[in-house]
């Protein structure tokens, strides 16, 4: 924003822009808008799935290499400690109360006890951020099209080319200040079976 916009926001806040509509957009402010992993997080070594070929033809950390390394590897049943299944990556469609949004892939799951929950993913390259635009639209998609399920919105990225980070985020509103915050964080390191005995969290 400019500094003549972002002066008017709050100390410790600070402006975004939300969809409100087709083609319709508002201010609203963010305490933050935008947050980053957390760089003291140990690094929980899981065996790593990637099929060999995945790892010669989709090399690199892009957002496809990550989400490819997340499905195979099943880190969102790690991290969640649900039965996952990815339903549609990329998706592009229109919310009603926001506009068009995309959707870098979501996941439906369930529990031992049979509740079922969604799970918008975004994903992100090495030195991107998460912002909290992106939870609101995969939030008020997921609650609109999938009313009977719990919406659990997740955020990936690379740290390096086999390490993620995996963040659960939630949003809370404030005084009319929308607050993006983390529920839970871990990060994995994908490893050969060398590795697999020294976890000792």
């Amino acid at each position: 924003m400019p500094a003549t916009i972002q002066a008017t926001a709050p100390e410790g806040a600070e402006w975004i822009i939300v969809g409100s509509g087709i083609a319709n957009y508002e201010f609203r402010l963010a305490a933050p808008g935008k947050i980053s992993p957390n760089q003291h997080v140990v690094k929980i070594n899981i065996p790593d799935a990637t099929p060999e070929i995945l790892k010669h033809y989709a090399a690199g950390r892009d957002e496809q290499a990550l989400l490819t390394k997340v499905r195979y590897n099943r880190l969102i049943d790690v991290f969640t400690g649900l039965t996952c299944y990815s339903v549609q990556n990329h998706l592009r469609t229109t919310v009603k109360e926001i506009g068009q949004i995309e959707i870098d892939e979501f996941y439906v799951g369930l529990d031992r006890m049979g509740i079922n929950y969604v799970l918008p993913c975004q994903a992100k390259s090495p030195g991107d951020r998460f912002g909290i635009v992106q939870v609101i639209q995969d939030v008020t998609f997921c609650t609109a099209r999938y009313p009977e399920a719990v919406v659990r919105p997740l955020a990936f990225q690379f740290l390096s080319t086999n390490e993620v980070a995996a963040i659960e985020l939630a949003i809370v509103e404030e005084e009319d200040v929308l607050k993006l915050s983390v529920v839970d964080e871990r990060h994995y390191k994908l490893v050969g079976h060398e590795a697999m005995t020294i976890n000792k969290i």
